[in-house]
């Protein structure tokens, strides 16, 4: 029995260096060789502000960029490079190995940091998002756009107007997605891109406005933003609006107001602010945007959707847009739907 087992320990222990043997080849032949050492086309690999290493593997082999998830993981733990990889958007090929990807990934100079900026965002709340990226100190942002000294290169851009708010180019900062780069950056050049951009996806649109100036355009824009979602509602929507302007009735939209109280809620105090952005108490536009619209809500400003409605709102559960043909049935309807 000694000898048997004896024999059973060392074919054991054979079987368990063979495997290690093959498991270290395994993972140096992974870390060492590329997908394709041919293949230089540059491709796209973006890592979001804190994602574990399980989720860069996972990310890195769906893209076709290593073989084995695993490889990768034991290589950035065992090396304590799992922790320098850092967010942002970086160009890699299948002609890199495991090594050289890991050393890309946590290399600041080749990293371009990804900014969203959803539809109807402000200005404020786009600084935040460039502190949380580590790009910017707070503030810093919006006092780009306040010291904005571009006006010559955007003719679509009314200096004169636009100056007088105090954050000129709310409304203007076009809602997209924009790799920036970390090692150089400056607030003003979001600006530009976006401004870039903006020009270019408004190129066809811009001609077509009539009756309105682009600023009120995008001032309505944003307020539809923030007050409806869907592009019939929005159509409708913007029909009421424009109809009450022209009418010579306060707007009467919750989404300017709460735009100078920087809140959620509207308070009785708040009706009582003195402001052109309080559209309960003051008739007329706001004097700018409240928000940077999307390509959706500014369509919907410029060709709005004729009704017979003059009111509406959003149930809180659904956020149905129920709308209204009197004050009386406007009454009656939020007694239903908002309380």
């Amino acid at each position: 029995m000694k000898k048997q087992n004896k024999n059973l320990v060392i074919k054991t222990i054979s079987i368990a260096i063979v495997f290690a043997g093959l498991s270290f080849y395994y993972y140096s032949h992974n870390i060492s060789t590329p997908i394709d050492a041919t293949n230089t086309e540059k491709v796209s690999f973006q890592i979001k502000k804190g994602a574990p290493i399980d989720q860069i593997a996972k990310d890195l082999k769906e893209k076709g960029l290593i073989k084995s998830p695993l490889s990768f993981k034991l290589y950035t733990k065992l090396n304590h490079q799992d922790t320098e990889i850092l967010a942002g958007r970086f160009l890699l090929n299948k002609s890199m190995n495991i090594k050289e990807i890991t050393n890309t990934l946590k290399d600041a100079k080749q990293s371009e940091s990804v900014i969203t900026i959803q539809e109807g965002l402000e200005i404020k709340d786009i600084d935040q998002k460039l502190v949380d990226l580590g790009l910017t100190q707070p503030g810093e942002f919006i006092n780009e756009v306040k010291n904005f000294d571009g006006w010559n290169y955007y003719s679509f851009l009314d200096k004169e107007n636009l100056k007088t708010l105090s954050l000129p180019l709310e409304g203007y900062i076009y809602p997209d997605t924009y790799f920036l780069d970390p090692a150089d950056f400056s607030p003003h050049d979001l600006i530009y891109l976006a401004l870039d951009n903006f020009e270019k996806k408004t190129e066809d649109l811009r001609p077509q406005i009539k009756n309105h100036s682009l600023n009120q355009i995008l001032t309505m824009a944003s307020i539809i933003e923030r007050e409806v979602f869907g592009e019939k509602d929005r159509k409708l929507v913007s029909g009421i609006l424009w109809k009450r302007l022209e009418s010579g009735w306060m707007i009467g939209a919750d989404a300017t107001l709460l735009y100078i109280t920087d809140d959620n809620k509207i308070t009785g105090e708040d009706l009582a602010i003195e402001s052109p952005y309080n559209t309960r108490k003051y008739a007329g536009l706001p004097p700018g945007p409240i928000g940077n619209p999307s390509i959706e809500s500014i369509k919907a400003a410029m060709f709005p959707e004729e009704s017979d409605y003059w009111f509406y709102l959003t149930t809180l559960d659904t956020g149905e847009v129920i709308y209204s043909k009197s004050n009386d049935e406007h009454n009656g309807n939020k007694a239903i739907y908002l309380n």
